[in-house]
């Protein structure tokens, strides 16, 4: 070898070497699009998976296998504009849910919960559409589903939690094994009959205590009735931990009077919060009621997880975990995620920053007519973005409009990515693009995205889930995700 090819070599090797990092670091990105069965039904399966590869460079499809909801299956949610694909009106007469993929019946043997095809489609089956073109392409398919059910369910009721006045609610029971037979059935279902490359399970629940004193972004807690779980089976696991059913139910109905008086305006003497605390004081079963619908929501985790390895240990197995983790310093407190890694392969953590400003401003809304009913609302969302750690956000009459900002990501994807240091699991950020909200709220934008997506890579995250489904996202938008994997060098 002479001298010049000597040194055109040993530079050509330089350059593989400085850029080897890199791609090495693109090989092993997830990047994640939520995507329901209507899309491939109305757009063409390899249409569809042409979109999500030259906008975004996909590389893991999610799709929705089961929800009665609309948040991850149907078109777009009727009233809000349509996307610029897809077909270009609403599925109002024929979204019904359920499952979108075939029963396999000798899973699901150990429960009453046998009739729950969706209908919307016949007998389509979401996966055997999409599993041959994304398995060519190289894009790996996770099955993804959540806790959402309806009351037309055959049997469901069998299923359902109890209020504290005794009466069935919507949600199903973790404790009740109808629901766990149901369950680890419908992951056998799916690990057994396909060759999937993963399960991604989420449950947008918490617990009566937090409910009951509207720590979440949606409705403003109930009137201490019609709280859950209060059926046989969490009774005797309470009696099993030492916790007495009638005196939780009772500190339950207290806390109910009083933050019902709340909600009218009515101060305490002591005031909301110290009032608040001296039922707490009083009545320590409310708290430990709280952690054991935590602990049976861990132990459900925990269950799929096992049953899933057991099956095909290759399947990677993870959760959604839901938005009121940004919000509540409650919620937050129960997102234990040293414990949850124990039977994780990922998290995929909501951090969606568009809707966000929403969110948060609904959640300030809540709380601040019941455990902060003392507090200005302006003062207490200042409080919240001090002991959530935010810096760069907006006020309170600023937020619905101008969303949560792309440091938001870096900062919750960060504090998560050090939870998890050192553990297995991955963490996936859930990242928003036109999730709906409210005609004088924030919208996505393409920058929007691209620097959200920037900022979950900047602070380590092993991938980014697009989300919430394909059908209500504008191509541009999806584009601008991208943007950053081009800019990060991930694509």
């Amino acid at each position: 070898m002479n001298r010049r090819d000597f040194l055109q070599s040993a530079v050509a090797g330089a350059i593989v070497s400085a850029a080897a990092p890199d791609a090495a670091a693109a090989a092993t990105k997830t990047i994640g699009i939520q995507v329901g069965a209507v899309s491939f039904v109305d757009e063409g399966v390899e249409k569809v998976l042409d979109v999500f590869q030259k906008e975004a460079a996909v590389n893991a499809v999610f799709v929705a296998t089961f929800t009665y909801g609309r948040g991850i299956a149907g078109r777009q949610v009727p009233g809000q504009p349509l996307p610029d694909h897809g077909k270009q009106e609403y599925d109002t007469d024929t979204f019904k849910g359920g499952s979108y993929t075939k029963i396999h019946p000798q899973y699901y043997k150990d429960t009453v919960l046998q009739d729950f095809r969706a209908p919307d489609f016949g007998d389509y089956d979401v996966l055997e559409a999409v599993l041959p073109a994304a398995r060519k392409r190289g894009m790996k398919t996770i099955c993804w589903f959540e806790d959402v059910w309806a009351r037309t369910v055959p049997k469901v009721e069998q299923a359902q939690e109890k209020h504290l006045d005794g009466s069935n609610a919507t949600t199903l029971c973790f404790n009740n094994p109808n629901y766990k037979n149901w369950l680890l059935g419908t992951v056998e279902d799916y690990s057994r009959s396909y060759d999937i490359d993963g399960i991604m399970w989420g449950s947008e629940r918490q617990g009566a205590f937090a409910d009951l004193v509207g720590a979440s972004p949606g409705g403003g807690g109930g009137n201490g009735l019609r709280l859950t779980c209060f059926c046989q089976f969490c009774e005797r696991k309470a009696r099993e931990r030492g916790i007495d059913p009638a005196r939780a139910k009772a500190g339950f109905q207290a806390l109910g009077t009083l933050l019902q008086s709340s909600r009218q305006g009515k101060r305490p003497v002591d005031g909301h919060y110290v009032t608040v605390w001296r039922l707490m004081l009083r009545y320590p079963e409310m708290l430990a009621w709280e952690m054991l619908w935590t602990d049976s929501l861990r132990e459900t985790y925990s269950a799929i997880y096992n049953k899933v390895k057991s099956i095909k240990p290759s399947i990677g197995v993870g959760w959604h975990i839901w938005h009121n983790n940004s919000f509540s310093p409650i919620y937050r407190a129960e997102q234990d995620l040293s414990e949850i890694s124990k039977y994780s392969d990922f998290l995929k953590m909501v951090m969606y920053h568009n809707c966000g400003g929403e969110r948060m401003a609904g959640y300030i809304r809540n709380v601040s007519s019941t455990l902060y009913g003392d507090v200005p609302q302006q003062e207490l969302l200042d409080f919240h973005y001090r002991v959530l750690d935010y810096k760069e956000e907006k006020s309170l009459a600023e937020i619905p409009k101008a969303g949560l900002s792309a440091d938001y990501v870096y900062r919750e994807a960060k504090r998560a990515r050090e939870a998890l240091n050192g553990t297995k699991t991955q963490l996936w950020p859930g990242i928003d693009i036109d999730i709906p909200t409210g005609r004088n709220s924030s919208k996505s934008t393409p920058d929007g995205t691209r620097d959200a997506v920037l900022a979950a890579f900047k602070a380590g995250s092993d991938g980014v889930i697009l989300s919430r489904k394909w059908s209500e996202m504008k191509t541009a938008n999806l584009s601008g995700a991208g943007a950053a994997l081009r800019q990060s060098g991930f694509a």
